[in-house]
């Protein structure tokens, strides 16, 4: 995991952190081999997708590592089940020295027999003597020569013996393993079992050997010579590295891939063509007539820019049926399983997935119906935004991440449904935070993450998807790093300090807007900002706001402790304090966990009445 290494042009996709957090990866590797052999393209010579279709005897797999102990882990199941049912063309080399770190991996686990975890699932195993080099090849040979015959995945567990600790940092060195490991270096060690086997035969002679070693040993001192003398990366690396597309990248500009039309054509019947088309359709007009909902709203996108780009993907679950807001309605019945595929319930998994697609050319999209769900999917979520920067930029992460979220007054749904899970992805490096309030945000946030090279996530007011409604500004993409004014302070109020800045985002735009009239009514008024972009954060608009109010309130939700407020409270606090009367003033969620009853919710989850009071004791010194 502290390895970052990784070599695109053959495809080598690295080590990860966390254990098994690889094996969905590979899963989405394999179902890019897939993709690629359906779609008819294939990479170039500059590794992106280009209309070629890959050649009769494509033979690629993905293969994945995992030690016996990390098999144990519930990702085993779930890539078996995936893969199985998928048909990938994927390996699980399972790596069994007998050890879970340090620990004896029987004193943790009853299954040491990884290679028939699959029978369940219908896919293979092979158990080999890793110290038998011999052994392994032909094990290795039998399993490969299995998924290229198209008949799926398989398993090879191979048991070796580990010569030294997990880490430099593992105390094995002091538990007497002194004796064992002269006995080792005599009896395990597989290479000069190997020597000592085949000089036998006869099937080579010490002084070939010599030559060998001599060679090998040549490359390696070459391999060292040429790390010694690299230079260090520069320090304005690192932020390089943020993000794949800069923050202030104009969407609108991107060209599609050329291929659409061609790919489209061989891969969607006119009927599935002529339908899509005339939803479409229908979701335009509503967005010309003021009628269509945010869930419509990114609907239309994804259709729009599936079309325009067919590398684009799509995984959620209960897809088929349009989820819980209609965000993927109709795209496993346009685009096939193939490119819009329903996912077990496990968030983790299916985000690991796209994960993979992303890292081999191809554009997922995850839908995650209540985004609380994805509290299953840190592990890769956090990988998302590290790959940029930890692949040394070879590869992209162009994955966008969807649903409905936040907590609204009177919202019913209990503690589980309402986390403000928004709050706990901020502190992820490389990952670009959006929120949509209206049927245009939605919409054009949409089109612009899912052309963004790196990995992006919109969050939707889960009590507003249906409910509000608007017009949409059609075919143009939203930046990812602008706060948007929806009402300006008068000039009265301002001169007469009676203006506060207002921040907010999902819910709480309905909130504020619902309670300006009786603002106005005290004498007051506000500068109502709209938080799109929670990172990266556009302090260009609150300075401007606050060098005409110098007061800010910030109408939140999320949770006192660690949520979005205290980061933006900090930030405003550090590059504007000399233009505040006043601190800033936090109207957050308490921490409590929400209830479910309203009569108890009323004292955890802000509202449109706290912004109101807010607003006077600012505007009035009282605060």
């Amino acid at each position: 995991g502290s390895m970052h290494i990784f070599d695109k042009p053959t495809y080598f996709q690295g080590g990860w952190a966390l254990v098994s957090e690889q094996l969905p990866y590979a899963a989405g590797a394999a179902k890019s081999i897939l993709l690629d052999r359906k779609m008819g393209i294939s990479d170039n010579e500059d590794l992106e997708k280009a209309d070629v279709a890959p050649p009769a005897d494509d033979d690629r797999i993905s293969v994945v590592f995992v030690g016996e102990g990390g098999a144990q882990n519930g990702r085993t199941a779930e890539l078996l089940n995936s893969a199985a049912k998928d048909n990938l063309p994927l390996l699980l080399l399972v790596i069994d020295n007998g050890r879970a770190i340090n620990t004896f991996t029987g004193d943790v686990a009853t299954n040491g027999k990884v290679y028939q975890q699959g029978v369940h699932y219908g896919v293979p195993g092979l158990h080999v003597d890793g110290q038998d080099a011999a052994d392994v090849a032909k094990g290795g040979k039998a399993v490969i020569d299995y998924i290229r015959s198209g008949k799926g995945p398989a398993i090879l567990q191979v048991h070796t013996y580990r010569f030294n600790g997990h880490s430099p940092a593992d105390p094995e060195h002091e538990r007497g393993r002194k004796d064992e490991k002269a006995w080792a270096r005599v009896e395990q060690d597989p290479i000069k079992r190997f020597e000592e086997k085949y000089t036998a035969k006869g099937v080579f002679t010490e002084d070939e050997l010599k030559a060998m070693k001599k060679e090998v040993l040549t490359d390696v001192k070459a391999a060292v010579k040429f790390a010694d003398e690299s230079p260090m990366p520069p320090v304005e690396l690192a932020k390089e590295l943020e993000y794949p597309d800069a923050p202030d990248t104009d969407y609108n500009t991107k060209l599609a891939p050329a291929f659409a039309d061609a790919v489209n054509a061989r891969t969607i019947s006119p009927e599935k063509m002529e339908t899509i088309t005339a939803h479409i359709d229908t979701l335009r007009e509503k967005a010309k007539a003021g009628e269509i909902s945010i869930g419509d709203a990114i609907n239309l996108a994804i259709h729009e820019e599936m079309l325009r780009d067919p590398t684009t993907t799509i995984h959620a679950e209960d897809l088929q049926a349009g989820s819980s807001y209609d965000i993927p309605k109709l795209t496993q019945q346009t685009y096939g399983q193939i490119r819009a595929a329903d996912e077990i319930i496990d968030e983790g998994h299916f985000i690991g997935k796209a994960l993979g697609e992303g890292m081999n050319g191809y554009r997922p999209i995850v839908e995650l119906m209540n985004t609380n769900f994805g509290i299953f999917g840190m592990a890769e979520l956090s990988s998302a935004g590290n790959t940029f920067a930890t692949t040394g930029g070879q590869f992209d992460m162009p994955m966008t991440i969807v649903g409905a979220g936040g907590t609204a007054p009177n919202q019913a749904l209990g503690a589980e449904h309402s986390q403000p899970f928004h709050a706990y992805v901020m502190g992820i490096p490389g990952l670009k935070i959006c929120t949509a309030a209206s049927p245009d945000a939605a919409y054009g946030i949409t089109k612009s993450m899912i052309r963004d090279n790196g990995p992006c996530f919109l969050f939707a007011p889960v009590k507003m998807m249906k409910e509000a409604k608007g017009t949409l500004d059609l075919d143009v993409c939203a930046p990812l790093n602008k706060a948007v004014v929806l009402h300006e302070a008068s000039a009265e109020s301002v001169a007469s300090g009676n203006a506060v800045t207002v921040l907010t985002y999902l819910h709480g735009v309905k909130e504020a807007e619902l309670v300006i009239d009786e603002i106005m009514e005290e004498g007051f008024d506000i500068d109502l900002i709209e938080l799109r972009s929670l990172k990266p954060l556009d302090m260009d608009t609150i300075r401007k706001s606050v060098e005409r109010t110098n007061k800010i309130a910030i109408l939140d939700e999320s949770t006192q402790s660690g949520g979005v407020g205290a980061t933006v409270s900090a930030r405003i606090s550090e590059d504007l304090f000399d233009l505040l009367d006043a601190p800033v003033k936090r109207l957050c969620m308490d921490d409590a966990p929400v209830p479910y009853a309203s009569t108890m919710e009323v004292a955890v989850v802000k509202r449109g009445s706290d912004l109101v009071q807010g607003v006077f004791d600012l505007a009035t010194g009282q605060y």
